[in-house]
């Protein structure tokens, strides 16, 4: 699914050398390159503030305390499976419904993103998905800004999933609408992803909203060796308070202004990350040509659907990029018929691939108390049941991918 040696190999010196320079001048927490790191990465998402911190999962906390004001959570802060959220009963009344700050997001990620508004105090609040991108549906948005859970919408936090960013101009414009919610970008997968709005230049992932979270998990196409974590935004205000909230709460050394968190990206993963940002460009369009050349093996095969709107009853649904993306393919994400049968077919043969994600949010045993059911969210159900990510990496071969889509094809046949 991914051989990350391929990529340390040729890098493998130059990399060693910035670890060795952590280890020579012995600053290995907010060290000289973190700085340095921060700087390069606000300079590549186009954006005037860049904080770091431990993880993905960290910076959407980070993001949406800062920006909304909710609180940081206290040590042991009853979580969503806890006895006292149970005896509440989760917002069940319209009353308190409407009194809960809520976060609107997709019910299709990675469970940090849900998880990560929760730890604010506040309460996730699902909106569909557009079945063509994966991501969060302004329309859907849109529905339940206009409903009675209206007035408790304080935040928007759109997913840029597979690497691919939301429709911003659409969650521009309802931030127009509703000038008192903050648009947060969950770009966990989407470093180097642009966005291109109509009679303006392209603007990178990071710079679209009020802030942006950003994972480095040692899978994602910017990677550290390790857990770590960015947020950016364009709000000095927000970034004091995202920065003083990942070192505890200290805006002075041992002064404590507020509860904070020990969030802090260490000085090894800001070297190690700032090698990489450098080279990230040229991977990123080699991960497009990897995509381009999967559309073409699967379409000359016979195996792409062909019917619009695309459906599994025709064969494969390939990805599908909004022309005013510029998809840096994180994942290289199908639709496919008798998807788990194809996986264990693939496996057998010694063919990774991965289910993002199985089980959408709202039907996940941690967020039970929220009371949704089945039949929710119909289309990122639908998702669940039906995506599969290929392998698809800068150093993947041609041959490689011709062995995948052969393998495909026999299943098939």
């Amino acid at each position: 699914m991914l051989n990350l040696s391929r990529q340390f190999t040729p890098l493998r010196q130059e990399i060693l050398d910035a670890i060795a320079q952590v280890c020579d001048r012995q600053s290995f927490i907010l060290g000289p390159q973190v700085a340095a790191f921060e700087a390069a990465a606000a300079a590549a998402c186009a954006s005037p503030f860049a904080i770091g911190c431990a993880s993905g999962t960290d910076a959407l906390w980070l993001a949406l305390a800062a920006g909304a004001r909710a609180g940081a959570p206290e040590p042991g802060a009853p979580g969503l499976a806890s006895e006292t959220w149970d005896s509440a009963e989760t917002w069940v009344s319209t009353e308190s419904q409407n009194s809960t700050p809520a976060v609107v997001t997709s019910p299709f990620s990675f469970f940090a993103t849900a998880s990560s508004i929760l730890r604010c105090r506040a309460r996730p609040l699902f909106a569909d998905i557009d079945p063509r991108t994966f991501n969060l549906s302004p329309t859907s948005v849109a529905e339940l800004l206009r409903g009675p859970q209206g007035p408790s919408i304080r935040a928007i936090l759109p997913v840029h999933l597979y690497g691919q960013c939301a429709d911003m101009d659409a969650f521009t414009a309802l931030k127009r609408d509703h000038p008192h919610l903050l648009l947060i970008e969950d770009a966990a997968q989407a470093f180097g992803a642009e966005w291109t709005s109509p009679g303006q230049p392209a603007r990178p992932a990071g710079s679209l909203g009020d802030a942006a979270a950003f994972s480095f998990y040692p899978t994602k196409n910017l990677s550290a060796f390790g857990d770590a974590g960015l947020v950016t935004t364009s709000g000095p205000a927000l970034a004091a308070r995202a920065r003083s909230l990942s070192n505890h709460g200290m805006t002075r050394r041992y002064h404590h202004d507020e509860l904070g968190w020990n969030s802090r990206l260490d000085s090894i993963q800001a070297a190690v990350l700032s090698v990489k940002l450098r080279y990230l460009p040229g991977w990123n369009r080699q991960r497009r040509d990897r995509a381009a050349r999967y559309d073409q093996l699967f379409r000359e095969a016979g195996l792409a659907a062909a019917s619009t709107p695309a459906s599994t009853a025709d064969g494969l649904v390939l990805p599908y990029t909004d022309p005013r993306a510029t998809h840096v393919f994180h994942q290289y994400v199908v639709r496919a018929p008798r998807r788990d049968a194809l996986r264990d077919h693939l496996a057998a043969r010694q063919i990774g691939s991965e289910i993002y994600y199985p089980v959408p949010l709202h039907l996940q045993a941690a967020l039970k108390p929220l009371g949704h059911q089945p039949g929710d969210f119909p289309h990122a159900e639908r998702a669940a049941a039906e995506v599969l990510a290929l392998p698809i990496y800068p150093e993947l071969l041609d041959a490689e991918q011709q062995t995948v889509v052969e393998a495909i094809r026999a299943f098939y046949a």
